[in-house]
C-alpha cells in the first residue's frame, strides 16, 4: 500500500530516530512510504494557544502538502486527532477548504490505528525483552480514540512484559504550553505519573506521543530514576 508519512514537529526536531523507525515499521509490513519534505507543523501548538490565524495558515499548508487520495499515517494520535477534530473549526464558512478537510478526514491515521484497524496487523515480529508499562496520552485517548490498539501490538512483541500502571489514562502534565505556564502543577502531575510507572517495576514507559515522553523523560532525567520513556514506534522497530 502506498501512503504518505506525516512527522510532527516534535519528532522531526527532537526525536528523528522515531521518525526513521516509523518508516522502518511501515516498510516492514509492505507499505511504500512517501515523504513530502515541504511539510511542517500541523498548527496544533498555535491553535491551543489561541493563535487561530497562524493555525489556519498552517492548516491550509497541510491540506496542500498531502494528497487527498492517499492515506496519511503519523506516529502521533495528538496531531492526527487535532487535524480530524479541529480543522473544520478553523475553516468555518470556507466551503472549498471544508471540502478538502472532509476528503482528508477518513484518510489520516495514527500509526497503531493504521496497523491494527486498517492493515489488520498486530504482530511485527519485534523483540524487546523488557518489562514495560503504557501511558495513554490525553489527546490520543480522548480526542483520537485509541486505547487497545497500542496494547495489541505490544502484546505480540517477543520478550516484552506489559504491566499496566495505576491511572494510565491520567495526564502527564505536558499539555503543550501548560507545562511552561503552569510548571509547578505540571511537575506534580509528572511526578505522580512516573511514580505510578515505577511501582509496576517496569523498565520503560511507552506512549504514542513524543511530546508526553519529552515531559516524562525530563522529570526522570532530573531525578536520575531507573526508568525511561520510549515511543511505541521505537519498540515495534526492534526486529
Amino acid at each position: 500500500m502506498d501512503l504518505q508519512l506525516f512527522i510532527p514537529c516534535y519528532i522531526d526536531q527532537l526525536y528523528p530516530g522515531t521518525a526513521f523507525n516509523t518508516v522502518k515499521v511501515l516498510e516492514k509490513v509492505g507499505c511504500t512510504v512517501h515523504y513530502n519534505h515541504e511539510q511542517t507543523c500541523c498548527g496544533q501548538p498555535a491553535f491551543n494557544s489561541g493563535y487561530w490565524d497562524e493555525a489556519r495558515s498552517l492548516a491550509a499548508k497541510f491540506l496542500t502538502d498531502f494528497k487527498p487520495d492517499m492515506p496519511v499515517v503519523s506516529p502521533s494520535g495528538s496531531c492526527t486527532g487535532y487535524i480530524r477534530n479541529h480543522y473544520r473549526k478553523l475553516f468555518e464558512g470556507q466551503s472549498e477548504k471544508l471540502a478538502q478537510v472532509d476528503v482528508l478526514y477518513p484518510h489520516i491515521f495514527e500509526l497503531s490505528d493504521f496497523l491494527v484497524n486498517v492493515l489488520k496487523i498486530t504482530d511485527l515480529e519485534a523483540e524487546f525483552p523488557h518489562k514495560v508499562t503504557f501511558h495513554d496520552s490525553c489527546s490520543a485517548l480522548r480526542e483520537y480514540g485509541i486505547k487497545d490498539e497500542p496494547r495489541q501490538l505490544l502484546r505480540k512483541v517477543k520478550g516484552l512484559e506489559l504491566i499496566e500502571m495505576c491511572e494510565s489514562d491520567t495526564c502527564c502534565g505536558f499539555g503543550g504550553t501548560f507545562a511552561v505556564k503552569n510548571a509547578a502543577i505540571s511537575t506534580a502531575m509528572d511526578e505522580k505519573k512516573v511514580r505510578n510507572a515505577l511501582e509496576t517495576g517496569a523498565e520503560f514507559i511507552i506512549s504514542t506521543e513524543a511530546s508526553c515522553l519529552m515531559n516524562i523523560n525530563g522529570y526522570i532525567q532530573k531525578h536520575k530514576l531507573p526508568i525511561k520513556g520510549i515511543h511505541l514506534a521505537d519498540v515495534l522497530a526492534a526486529f
